[in-house]
């Protein structure tokens, strides 16, 4: 059940690391289209939108009027999920970050520096133009570590992020499939009951949050095996019942305790 988070980043070569390891390992790699449209129906938004929020394009009127808490708790929902599933390579959409946590999940950084991407984006647009290679490469950066910033508040390029970095310019790609195989294949990163219990339970907990913020203010969460504690204040007593009832009907709940307050108002002498 080997589960690979990586970034995507233009002409590092990784999507030739990500499929060397698929092909290696026997793993599905989940392209940006699949997950765009995952999020789209669970956030019920058009894919078109999506994508171009995602991907930086998205104009000042879309951006304004999506709600990026939203988005960021239905991206979470997809890539834990991917991840549930298992044998599954995730290139991007701040799988590293979200996973990060996880002791089975290897998360990777392709990197390489820019005149090495500059020298393979030509080579596969098959121009001379450096400074147009260059642009290109900024701002495809710029648009990623952009979303990830929006939807998550972080850095990419944060060292911490990762089980392993890697530079294509300095180690070949099949040297990185050998080197990240091998990881994948010891000891430290094999999952284990407890492992795939807490995926689980993050994957269960992003599901009742987002239900929580919708329809219930002021309610928290939190999990453990399965079994869902709520918390926080709440001045209306109808409000906790039907916020029990709600995440008792989440998949992957199996019991729910409220510690919910009742918060009663005190009119004013």
């Amino acid at each position: 059940m080997a589960v690979i988070a990586m970034t995507r980043e233009m002409a590092t070569l990784g999507k030739d690391v990500a499929a060397g390891l698929a092909q290696r390992l026997g793993l599905t790699v989940v392209h940006h289209e699949l997950v765009e449209h995952g999020i789209a129906e669970r956030a019920g938004m058009p894919e078109s939108e999506v994508h171009r929020f995602l991907e930086g394009e998205a104009s000042l009127l879309e951006r304004w009027k999506i709600d990026r808490k939203r988005l960021s708790r239905y991206t979470a929902q997809e890539i834990l999920q991917l991840a549930v599933n298992g044998n599954v390579l995730i290139r991007g959409w701040g799988a590293t970050y979200l996973l990060r946590s996880v002791p089975h999940v290897i998360c990777t950084r392709i990197c390489a520096p820019m005149v090495f991407r500059e020298r393979v984006l030509m080579q596969r647009l098959g121009i001379n133009d450096r400074t147009l290679a260059r642009n290109e490469i900024e701002s495809n950066d710029r648009s990623h570590n952009g979303t990830m910033r929006k939807l998550f508040g972080i850095d990419w390029t944060d060292p911490s992020l990762y089980a392993v970095v890697l530079n294509t310019a300095r180690i070949p790609v099949e040297a990185c499939v050998e080197h990240i195989a091998r990881l994948a294949e010891s000891p430290a990163f094999q999952d284990t009951p407890q492992s795939r219990s807490d995926l689980l339970d993050a994957l269960i907990l992003s599901r009742v949050r987002a239900g929580l913020e919708q329809r219930f203010a002021g309610i928290e969460a939190k999990i453990s095996a399965g079994k869902v504690t709520l918390t926080g204040g709440c001045s209306d007593e109808r409000m906790i019942v039907e916020a029990v009832r709600f995440v008792h009907t989440v998949s992957g709940v199996t019991g729910v305790t409220s510690e919910v307050k009742h918060i009663s108002f005190q009119p004013a002498m």
